[in-house]
């Protein structure tokens, strides 16, 4: 780098500026002398007005001691007092001169009519005299602002109190004096000033120009705009100075373009994860936040920014402190409100600085409602699983260690223990069976084989099949349209939900009671409905029939051969056949079952 000649470096400029002070510093000593002058003047004046005191406070007191006949013949002690206060005590500056007795009496003044009156007040007469006490004071009169020295000294005989002298003086003309020095200090002051600022006004536009212009670029690279450069004037150290700060703007430009694309990297990762995530500061508080997480809190960044994490995701009762998040790992939350039920799981993981102290939190948030329901199926299955096969085989147990026993040999107990083994292993068979398939629709494996059908006819055929083996005294009614209607189907699954349902309508119906089958079209689908005059459900327990091993009325569900898969079964078929399965019921009243089917679309040949 080139080097700095001497009168164009930085360090000439200083020295400039090193003159400007001195003129300052002359102010101030001048401001100094000023008060030294004060107080000088001040103290002379005292001095005088002491020593003068000390003459009269003299001669009083040689006045006050001097022994006087008692025919009253030579000068009274009214007259030498007159006397020596008219020789010593006539000055222009002296505003009040009182000689009070011990009787606190004015014995002699410079203002006739005083004499004789007792003095009052807190002038501090009262303790010169009693206590031999002296004042000395400078105040400022209340009406005419006009500064006095008061002066209190005590008259002695030796010891014994004889009385005291009381004086104002006016200081007016001591001040007057420092009013001219000041104006003339003043004065020489505003000069200096003057000059000063001339010369300020040139070293300081040479200098702050182009401090001013980087000052101004400055501005404009806080506003992102890097494309402009200061101009570099010299060679001295505000020029190299203005030179690095455009090699600093170039390297910011650089640094802001990466900075950016890093940005827009993470903002599009943010924006496109499937998780919520939520950063924060040291305190807490969330500085970012994606668009999944506030669709998953519910919240907009809006909304929550600035607020605690620990408000938003509602962990006030975890009593976690922030920097031990990560050592909780995950939490599950619950977000579940009266309408639905959601639950939320969060990773956290802190943030640390180069010093290793913690500088945030990073927050990964994630909907598992859906995954706790499996979870919560999965074990309510396994523990149902279990019920429903425990059941018969204690039962098929307790029956065969009785054959086993002796039973067998009993021509009456042993047919009847044998038919209830049976029964129970077809129904343990059926259990598998219902199992398996629902296992294969899980697992989409299930084969469906649709075809176009006529599901008039084929209504009546499956309807006739329960005829011929209804239980006695149950009727079964039909409403199903005369003209033809085509669906796309399986024939064989469909024919198991309706066996399911229909096999239910008759278990749960009373002898003479009626089932009605109901199909209605509507728009591109058909209704089916079956009804039946059974005890009915209650409403509680009405979304809950077609859940797998859910029963109603388990005990004589089970009496009655139900497996509790038969309705679950009915609607994995229906959802694969893209229709609705439901239900309505009244306790008391019987129960409707519902499913609907989509029509085939004429105009394409295939279904909607």
């Amino acid at each position: 780098m080139k080097k700095v000649k001497l009168f164009q470096s930085m360090q000439w400029k200083i020295i400039i500026i090193m003159i400007l002070l001195l003129l300052l510093a002359i102010q101030v000593i001048g401001s100094y002398f000023a008060q030294r002058l004060e107080n000088d003047l001040t103290e002379s004046f005292e001095e005088n007005v002491d020593e003068r005191l000390d003459v009269l406070s003299y001669n009083l007191e040689e006045a006050l001691k001097k022994e006087r006949p008692e025919d009253g013949s030579g000068p009274t002690l009214q007259d030498d007092v007159e006397d020596i206060v008219g020789l010593y005590g006539r000055s222009d500056v002296y505003s009040k001169l009182q000689v009070i007795d011990r009787q606190f009496r004015i014995i002699g003044t410079n203002a006739q009519e005083d004499i004789g009156k007792l003095v009052t007040g807190d002038s501090g007469v009262r303790p010169a005299i009693i206590y031999g006490t002296t004042k000395r004071a400078i105040q400022r009169d209340t009406q005419t602002s006009e500064r006095r020295l008061v002066r209190i000294v005590p008259l002695y005989d030796e010891d014994e109190p004889l009385g005291a002298i009381y004086l104002e003086a006016s200081m007016e003309e001591v001040y007057d004096q420092l009013d001219n020095i000041n104006n003339i200090f003043l004065n020489g002051t505003l000069i200096a000033i003057i000059i000063s600022a001339l010369v300020g006004i040139l070293v300081a536009r040479a200098i702050t120009k182009p401090i001013t212009e980087m000052r101004r670029q400055a501005m404009i690279m806080s506003q992102g705009d890097f494309s402009q450069k200061v101009n570099v004037y010299g060679t001295d150290e505000i020029g190299q100075l203005a030179m690095t700060f455009n090699d600093m703007n170039e390297k910011i430009k650089q640094a802001n373009h990466t900075t950016e694309e890093e940005r827009r990297k993470l903002s599009s990762v943010l924006s496109n994860m499937s998780d919520g995530v939520l950063s924060t500061n040291e305190k807490g508080i969330i500085t970012l936040m994606n668009e999944p997480a506030a669709i998953l809190i519910g919240k907009s960044f809006e909304e929550v920014k600035g607020q605690s994490i620990i408000d938003v995701l509602q962990l006030e009762d975890k009593k976690i402190d922030l920097t031990e998040f990560q050592e909780a790992g995950s939490i599950t939350i619950d977000f579940s409100d009266d309408e639905q039920f959601f639950l939320i799981k969060a990773n956290f993981s802190t943030v640390q600085d180069e010093n290793e102290q913690f500088s945030g939190l990073i927050t990964v948030i994630s909907d598992v409602t859906e995954q706790e329901k499996v979870e919560k199926e999965r074990r309510e299955f396994v523990s149902n699983v279990s019920h429903e096969l425990r059941t018969p085989l204690t039962t098929m147990r307790s029956y065969m260690e009785a054959l086993i026993d002796g039973a067998w040999e009993d021509k009456e107990i042993a047919p009847q223990f044998l038919e209830v083994t049976q029964n129970e292993t077809e129904r343990m068979i059926r259990l598998v069976n219902d199992l398996l398939q629902l296992s294969k629709m899980d697992h989409k494996e299930q084969s469906m084989y649709k075809e176009r059908v006529n599901i008039v006819p084929f209504f009546h055929h499956v309807l006739d099949r329960f005829e011929m083996n209804k239980e006695e005294l149950i009727v079964i009614e039909r409403h199903i349209p005369k003209d033809s209607l085509f669906l796309w189907i399986d024939k064989d699954k469909i024919i198991q939900v309706i066996d399911n349902v229909m096999s239910n309508a008759i278990k749960y119906s009373s002898k003479g009671g009626k089932i009605t089958f109901g199909v209605i079209k509507e728009k591109q689908r058909i209704k089916v409905s079956i009804s039946d005059k059974g005890p009915g459900i209650s409403r509680e327990k009405l979304d809950k029939i077609f859940e797998r091993f859910y029963r109603a009325d388990r005990a004589r569900s089970r009496q009655l051969g139900g497996t509790g898969l038969g309705l679950a079964i009915a609607k994995e078929i229906i959802n694969a056949h893209h229709g609705q399965i439901w239900a309505e019921s009244a306790e008391g009243k019987g129960t409707t079952i519902f499913f609907t089917l989509p029509l085939i679309n004429r105009k394409r040949g295939m279904k909607k």
